[in-house]
Formats: C-alpha cells, structure tokens, sequence
C-alpha cells in the first residue's frame, strides 16, 4: 500500500518521495485514496510557515506563505487552471477543439489573468485571515479541500481521454472506497471548527456548478480540470474563510 501513498504525494507536490518502479494501473487507482492526506501535509507545512512567520507584517507573511504554496505543487494546478481558461474560451463549443487546446502549452491572455486573479483572491483571503489574528490551523483544511474537489470529479464524472495517466486512475478507482475516504475527509473540518459548514457549503456550491459546465463542454473531465478544481476549490473555500465574521 506504500506505492500509491508515495505516487499519491509525487503526483500532487514536490514533497521528497522515495523512488518507485513504474506504477501499474492499479496503483494509480487506489493513489487517489491518498489526496486527502497529501492535502494535510501540504496544509501542515503551509500553517508551519505562517506560525514561523507570526511576527512578519500581514502583507509579507501571506506573500510568503502563497510562494511556498505554489512552489510545493510545482505550479501544476495553476497550470491545469491556465489549460482549461484557454480551451472554454477558444473552444467555441467544440469538444475537439476544447480538447486541441488543453494540449497546448501555451497560455493565452485570458488563461493569464484567471491565473493572477485567483493569486490575488488567495492573497487578499490570506491577508485577512492573518490580520485578524486567527491563527494558522486553518491552513490544514484549504488544500485538503482542493485534493477532495478532484476525488469529487473523478467519482462524478466521465474521463475523456482513451490514454495517459489520467485515465488510468479513472478506471481503475476502488469507488466504495473513495466515497468512503471523500465523506469521512469532507466532514472532518467541522468537528474541529466552528462555523465549519460555510466554506464546506461554498466549495459545494462552487463545484457543483463546476461539473455542470465541464459536462456541458467538453463532456468529461482530463487532468487539467482536475487541476482546475483543486486550484479554484481552495480559493472558494479561503474566501469563505475570510468573510465568516460577516456571517
């Protein structure tokens, strides 16, 4: 069981991990029951940071902590979110063109400042949280949530490549079990923080919307949407974070 949990953290972030042979199908599959811990460490490293850096000006402590949060997933998630702008908006509706798009690395003007802005929602969320002097054990929960996002979709909704990494998880998810794992990560917030509910209920809210476009066009999921999920469920839930005072 250690070869997904290690495939698990290699795939999702750039947390040193031991070597492993080439992973078989299965492997991938059951990687995926592993995200929501991937999303833990990445969110105990991040509230690390910010308790090391309490005594640093609110602006300069959430810069910092969102620079060690795009460098720890190596960007591929803002790249996912990138790949994805650019195919709904030069896609014209067309699945094989939407699908053209996703493989080009190139970023186009609109994929660029989706991109930015989500950077500075993050920043601004951030800022707020820090000023108010809440604490950093909320930063567990953020990326959590993200990885949750991508089980969610991967349980959900179909997989429209024939080939590649992505499509082997997709067909090879132990679903009892993800469901399982989905559940039990999903609640688990709200045992330990009050008013819980609200970020849980936005990114529900956020995703549902979500799926409904992705099955409009193009049809299916791919790794970039995946990616788009994670980076857009965290900025959902910050967010939500940041305005629970006003509730």
């Amino acid at each position: 069981m250690i070869s997904p949990m290690v495939l698990a953290f290699g795939l999702l972030s750039k947390i040193p991990m031991p070597a492993i042979s080439t992973p078989s199908p299965r492997a991938y599959g059951l990687s995926i029951l592993f995200y929501p811990l991937v999303g833990v460490a990445i969110g105990l490293l991040l509230a690390s940071v910010a308790w090391c850096l309490e005594a640093v000006d609110p602006a300069m402590r959430s810069a910092l902590v969102l620079v060690v949060w795009v460098w720890i997933t190596g960007g591929l998630h803002l790249d996912g979110l990138a790949d994805v702008t650019d195919a709904w908006i030069g896609g014209m509706g067309s699945r094989e063109k939407c699908l053209a798009i996703l493989k080009d690395p190139r970023s186009g003007p609109g994929a660029v400042v989706v991109v930015v802005l989500l950077l500075l929602v993050k920043f601004a969320a951030l800022y707020t949280l820090f000023a108010n002097n809440n604490g950093v054990w909320w930063l567990l929960f953020v990326p959590l949530f993200g990885r949750l996002a991508m089980i969610f979709l991967l349980l959900t909704s179909d997989y429209i490549r024939d080939s590649g990494m992505g499509s082997q998880m997709a067909a090879n998810i132990p679903h009892n079990s993800a469901w399982v794992v989905l559940a039990f990560f999903t609640l688990l917030p709200s045992l330990f923080m009050a008013s819980g509910e609200i970020p849980l209920l936005g990114v529900a809210i956020f995703l549902t919307f979500f799926r409904k476009k992705i099955q409009k066009h193009p049809g299916g999921i791919t790794g970039d949407f995946l990616g788009a999920s994670c980076e857009l469920s965290e900025g959902v839930y910050l967010v939500c974070l940041a305005l629970i005072p006003l509730f």
